[in-house]
């Protein structure tokens, strides 16, 4: 295996009371891509801080290859003293670093790079910090969150970017998609400390599941032996004194171990206060228009949505999303056609604008409204500590600002208020943004076992999968469709075309899945195999076997551990030539297997 470019190891940080990192490792070789993953305020992003070299640790060792560039990607982009995009951009560029690749990676953003920096969005400012660290293409990539407020389109294209690239990369992410599609390693930060699985994430929950059950049972063991321990000294045959100290000495130890132990962190608990039942008809549109000057945003819509109906909406940022959604709740009147809301309508609304929070508001003011110590939840007075309890807040979070949290927290902070009123129709705008794995899963049940209705505005695909019944996408020029089933199903109707492709696509009828004839698959397969899609199939397993002798030879001239004492120059040359050779070798494999699928289905 080739040697590290960045390695971290025993790190330890402390900002009061119980360590943030306690002996936490995290490594990278050429190539590799790694997902970090953990509970929100684990610290992954004070780890990914200090491997970029932007926070020391109080202990540990950090090693970063002389030579390697590193990139960071903050959560927060910093683009003040910057005229435009682009100047903001290029200057991540090194000496020696192509400019054309940014003004690439600009243009595939949606970015001309004339925009001022203060008048962008935050999904804008978040695709020019992609632009500005992906530009040099480093040897090592630490990206914090990196499809966060970009629309699906986006992050499609960018997790091929990732896939591609050369570059070692270490990334933090809730999308499950995202990592699923992107990492080949997993490193887990858990309680201050790291756990790795050279595996993508996967393979991740279950491995994860397995180590809290194991060691569950290891404290179980632990206890049982305490126990036996503490009879033995109180009535067991009195041996020699010397013996009996030992082991009272090796019980006060068992004894330490078994108290300073850090159980898993607890899950949320999340249950949506009932309404009264809500009417069968939730909403009915018929035929509604909405646009702005001459931008035509939506034409001639309709759609009926029922009790207990799940639907998702998608699409790039602008769009129409938020327009449509509040046509639909009755926020909005349309421009032409009718929006009518059923009876007995008791709708809770997720706002996803943080500036909507007053951040020198306390936790417990904020969630009561101000009215004392207690709220109404599910019919039943709660005293506010108890229920911030749920959603992980500690008793003395109470009284501290919303200024204080972190995105995980007010995400957490955002859906106790909602939650707490009574509700039949569930309208949740990007609920997953900033949520860890757990707290996410546990939205995905609250979701798709909510008896009422749930309309949400969404773009992590796994989390649309898992819970709607229906997802409405845009389809260029105002029209919108309504597909049965979740994000994949809506692909796979319309003939594997993504979002990005909709100004391609011819017109269709609104409510109408596209005709067979849009699709963009050939109206019927080939009776058999061109002559050099034949020849091709034959000789690429030769090709394949070459390149991977080649891959091999060059892997044990990396093993050797002088090679890079003894030739600096001529071991980078190799690293280099190592990773193009992978990057031939996957493309060799790619080709080879949409042949034989096509021989296949020919055949069959």
């Amino acid at each position: 295996m080739a040697p590290p470019l960045l390695n971290l190891d025993g790190i330890k940080l402390t900002f009061g009371g119980t360590p943030l990192l306690d002996g936490a490792a995290l490594s990278a070789s050429a190539g590799e891509k790694i997902a970090l993953v953990g509970r929100n305020g684990s610290g992954k992003s004070t780890l990914l801080k200090i491997a970029a070299g932007m926070i020391e640790p109080q202990d540990g060792e950090v090693f970063r290859q002389p030579s390697a560039t590193v990139r960071y990607l903050p959560q927060m982009p910093d683009m003040d003293g910057f005229a435009s995009v682009r100047a903001y951009v290029e200057a991540g560029l090194g000496p020696a670093d192509d400019p054309h690749r940014a003004t690439y990676l600009m243009e595939h953003l949606g970015l001309t790079g004339e925009e001022r920096p203060n008048d962008l969005s935050g999904g804008e400012a978040r695709r020019a910090a992609l632009a500005r660290v992906m530009a040099p293409e480093p040897d090592i990539l630490l990206l914090d969150e990196p499809t966060n407020h970009l629309d699906l389109s986006v992050i499609e294209w960018l997790e091929e970017e990732l896939v591609r690239t050369s570059s070692a990369v270490i990334l933090i992410s809730h999308d499950r998609r995202f990592l699923e599609r992107v990492t080949r390693a997993t490193v887990w930060l858990d309680r201050g400390q790291t756990r790795r699985l050279d595996k993508g994430f996967a393979h991740f929950e279950e491995w994860r599941d397995q180590v809290l059950e194991e060691e569950e049972r290891e404290q179980h063991k632990l206890g049982r032996q305490i126990v036996r321990e503490e009879h033995w000294l109180r009535y067991g045959v009195t041996a020699r004194r010397k013996r009996n100290m030992r082991r009272l000495g090796e019980l006060q130890t068992m004894r330490q171990r078994f108290r300073s132990h850090r159980g898993a962190e607890g899950t949320a608990t999340m249950v949506a206060s009932d309404a009264a039942e809500s009417g069968k008809l939730v909403i009915e549109a018929k035929a509604i228009d909405k646009s702005f000057g001459d931008l035509t945003v939506v034409k001639g819509f309709s759609t009926r949505i029922q009790r207990g109906d799940r639907v998702g909406l998608v699409g790039p940022n602008g769009a129409g999303k938020t327009t449509l959604l509040k046509m639909l709740t009755g926020e909005l009147a349309p421009d032409a056609g009718t929006v009518r809301l059923g009876v007995n309508l008791e709708i809770a609304t997720l706002d996803q604008k943080r500036e909507a929070v007053d951040p020198q508001e306390t936790l417990a003011h904020y969630l009561t409204d101000g009215r004392g110590e207690n709220l109404l939840v599910n019919g039943e007075q709660r005293h506010v500590v108890s229920y911030m309890k749920d959603f992980l807040f500690k008793p003395e979070q109470a009284r501290t600002p919303v200024r204080e949290l972190s995105g995980g927290e007010r995400a957490r902070l955002l859906l106790a208020r909602v939650l707490a009123r009574p509700a039949n129709l569930l309208v949740l705008d990007e609920p997953t943004n900033d949520l860890d794995m757990e707290t996410l899963e546990l939205l995905q049940e609250l979701v798709a076992g909510f008896a009422g209705t749930v309309i949400l505005v969404s773009h992590d695909r796994d989390f649309l999968d898992r819970t709607v019944t229906s997802v409405i996408a845009p389809e260029g020029n105002g029209r919108w469709i309504e597909y049965a089933g979740g994000y994949s199903d809506m692909l796979a109707q319309r003939g594997g075309s993504k979002l990005e492709d909709r100004k391609a696509r011819p017109k269709a009828e609104a409510n109408e899945a596209p005709p067979k004839a849009e699709q963009t698959a050939p109206k019927g397969p080939a009776k058999k195999l061109s002559f050099k899609q034949k020849f091709a199939l034959d000789s690429l397993p030769k090709k394949i076997e070459a390149v991977t002798a080649s891959i091999s030879r060059l892997e044990n001239n990396i093993a050797d551990p002088s090679f890079y004492e003894r030739d600096p120059v001529s071991f980078q040359k190799t690293i280099a030539a190592l990773d193009k050779e992978r990057t031939t070798l996957a493309a060799l494999e790619e080709e080879w297997l949409e042949l034989e699928m096509l021989r296949e289905e020919m055949e069959g």
